[in-house]
């Protein structure tokens, strides 16, 4: 497609390396970033149908590299009910915002999202733990964000802090978590038409997505997690504040 060589699109290619290669190596983030940097040069709605079905090759990978780890029960019984309930309200509820506040909305949760890990980091603070019912609540609300942004990662991250999973679990629990919704709203993009227009592009970028879990495998072990994350995180702040701001 001859638009895939437009600026905006070469753009987010490159964007899409980055944060696909930020989550290989530190496991946290292909969506959110790449959404981040793009929304500012596309519509979220244009990005989502192609940033989507991508992400699926990175966690379908991941999932069956760590799948002895991952907790089963955890996810049938409290994690994915709730997030397919609030994904499916989340994708209901974006024929009612407007580009401009989808944009915003997802500027000020990426703020909110890297403001908190950053001040963590910064006074290493660990997450306190929430009750049951308060990390219920707040699983489908992050069901919710992944409907509108497919990200509701932060959120969901939050929600779980009170559960004592191993890191190991944890981690390949969350994948398959994002295997899972993201395949689901990948069937709604099917059926609402937004996902075969989108087929070419996603076809090219293939290539991009696999070179960056290359990349960042080999990455893993050869840098500073703590010092990238502390990078990324500070990107993430600066482009949600011009994504909040009100345009």
């Amino acid at each position: 497609m001859t638009d895939l060589m437009t600026l905006p699109w070469l753009l987010l290619a490159l964007f899409i390396f980055f944060a696909f290669t930020t989550e290989a190596m530190t496991g946290f983030g292909s969506i959110v970033i790449a959404i981040s940097l793009g929304a500012l040069f596309l519509p979220i709605p244009e990005i989502l149908p192609v940033l989507v079905p991508l992400n699926i090759v990175m966690s379908a990978t991941l999932s069956w590299r760590h799948r002895q780890h991952i907790h089963w029960s955890t996810l049938w019984r409290l994690i994915l009910p709730l997030m397919v309930l609030g994904t499916l309200t989340g994708y209901g509820l974006r024929p009612w915002m407007g580009d401009q506040l989808l944009k915003n909305g997802f500027g000020l949760l990426v703020v909110w999202f890297s403001s908190r890990e950053l001040w963590r980091m910064w006074k290493g603070i660990e997450m306190a733990p929430h009750g049951a019912w308060w990390s219920r609540c707040w699983m489908f609300v992050a069901g919710i964000t992944h409907g509108l942004f497919a990200s509701g990662g932060p959120l969901l991250v939050y929600a779980l802090s009170g559960l004592s999973l191993e890191k190991k679990a944890f981690r390949a629990t969350l994948i398959l978590v994002w295997l899972s919704l993201n395949s689901l709203l990948t069937v709604v993009f099917l059926i609402d038409g937004t996902l075969l227009p989108a087929a070419p592009r996603i076809g090219l970028l293939v290539p991009v997505v696999i070179a960056a879990i290359l990349l960042g495998e080999w990455l893993h072990h050869r840098v500073n997690e703590e010092r990238f994350r502390q990078a990324v995180f500070i990107v993430l702040w600066c482009t949600g504040l011009i994504l909040a701001w009100p345009g």
